[in-house]
């Protein structure tokens, strides 16, 4: 195998998980300041920030169809510019509503790469590594909470808190360098082999990753469809990709209903709620940052070797117990020192090493070449719909009921999640991707 290639094929297109974590993060440390400057209620604020949520949704729904129509690379050009258009948008905007269509647009190009970018990853990595290289994925996308986190915090340490526009104009420089090495990347194999008909320049692609097997695995590709049309909805839905869709949509549902994105959005306003002061909550939000990236880089190095349910099963314990702490903690009142900063972080590491390390890499994974785009479009949109109503509906839910009954809430969605790791989730640890398809189709 060229591992460098592949590698460096990997990152580069996982640099689209980089733009999807900063655009998804950035934004909580602005939502304060442009709350206070244009005097925007609970329900404004958090409309603006569910607008990128909203665009998500819908870039998530139909990022499949240019994926499977022009081909992964195009789409992932695609994305780019819709992250260069939204940062230029939100950091010239004029008013909430030129925001929230900045946010929007930004929204689209994270919901699409949800689903792009670890496509292509997982149609040009080798059984053996794919977790790791589809993880490389997840990790950028938490490198990129991590760089926004700290970019906020950088920005007020500097003297220049209250400039919000630089805060959230900072995205263009990487969305310019994600444009410009996706140009060096080739087309995906499958692809070209089960959509545009272009075998010769797929067989060019397969040498180049690994030589010894590109006969094979071209014969294998070959089998495993019978047409190059894109499969219809109606044929989606039926009996045939029963067990993969269930299992795309539970997983999403779960990764979503844990509270991952009401942290990640409002980490410096549950802080604050928990008594600490606005440099010290953003300060502790680039903990979480930290946090996150080690423990990502920890799943990657496992999710190939201890198999993505031993992760699951990880998470899931992790989720039940930290999620459990902070709820008593808000209770109780008893939210003296930096208890809940530390059981969010323990929270955050359980994500991490679990539903965050394994998702993309799950969803690509459990569906066939022909329906790889439908299945991937319809686990990330799950993912998206429920983002957005937690994170467009938390802060009204957390100065109704408090933030204790909401974190009690996502704890017992963690019960039946580890419910459903046991019963129903399987290994997909080393497989290939024709072998899967012919497992769990019907």
């Amino acid at each position: 195998m060229n591992s460098a290639k592949v590698w460096t094929w990997s990152i580069t297109v996982a640099l689209g998980g980089f733009l999807f974590g900063f655009d998804t993060a950035v934004i909580s440390g602005v939502n304060g300041i442009i709350k206070a400057e244009w005097a925007l209620g609970d329900v404004a604020i958090g409309q603006m920030v569910a607008a990128a949520l909203y665009g998500t949704v819908i870039g998530a729904i139909f990022g499949g169809v240019p994926a499977d129509k022009f081909g992964r690379k195009a789409s992932l050009i695609g994305i780019g510019l819709l992250f260069l258009v939204s940062a230029i948008g939100s950091a010239l905007a004029t008013d909430v509503v030129m925001l929230s269509i900045a946010r929007f647009i930004g929204g689209l190009g994270v919901g699409a790469s949800s689903v792009v970018a670890p496509l292509y990853i997982t149609e040009i990595a080798p059984a053996k590594y794919r977790g790791q290289l589809v993880a490389a994925f997840q990790f950028n996308l938490v490198v990129g909470i991590l760089v926004a986190y700290f970019s906020n915090y950088a920005v007020d340490a500097a003297g220049f808190g209250d400039n919000w526009r630089l805060m959230l104009g900072i995205e263009i420089m990487p969305a310019v360098l994600f444009l410009v090495m996706l140009f060096r990347v080739p087309r995906s194999p499958r692809w070209l082999i089960t959509k545009a008909g272009e075998r010769e320049e797929a067989m060019d692609v397969l040498r180049i990753i690994n030589p010894g097997t590109a006969e094979a695995e071209m014969a294998s590709i070959e089998a495993s469809n019978t047409t190059k049309e894109t499969v219809a909805l109606s044929s989606f839905f039926t009996k045939k990709y029963r067990k993969p869709i269930l299992y795309a949509f539970l997983f999403a549902l779960f990764n979503q209903i844990s509270g991952i994105n009401a942290v990640i959005y409002y980490a410096p306003d549950i802080f604050e709620a928990a008594g600490l002061e606005r440099s010290s909550s953003l300060l502790s939000s680039v903990g979480i940052g930290v946090v996150n990236v080690v423990f990502t880089m920890l799943g990657m190095f496992l999710i190939d070797r201890a198999g993505r349910r031993n992760l699951m099963y990880i998470g899931s314990f992790g989720y039940i117990i930290s999620l459990g702490a902070v709820s008593w903690a808000f209770f109780t009142g008893n939210l003296t020192g930096a208890i809940v900063p530390i059981w969010l972080f323990v929270f955050i590491g359980s994500h991490a090493i679990g539903q965050g390390a394994v998702i993309w890499v799950f969803l690509s994974e459990i569906f066939g070449n022909e329906v790889r785009g439908l299945g991937a479009s319809l686990g990330s949109a799950t993912h998206w719909v429920f983002a957005a109503i937690i994170g467009g509906n938390f802060p009204i839910l957390a100065s109704t009921f408090g933030e204790g009954p909401i974190f009690a809430l996502f704890a017992a969605c963690m019960v039946l999640q580890l419910l459903f790791v046991h019963f129903l989730m399987p290994e997909t640890k080393g497989v290939d991707l024709e072998e899967l398809q012919r497992r769990l189709e019907g």
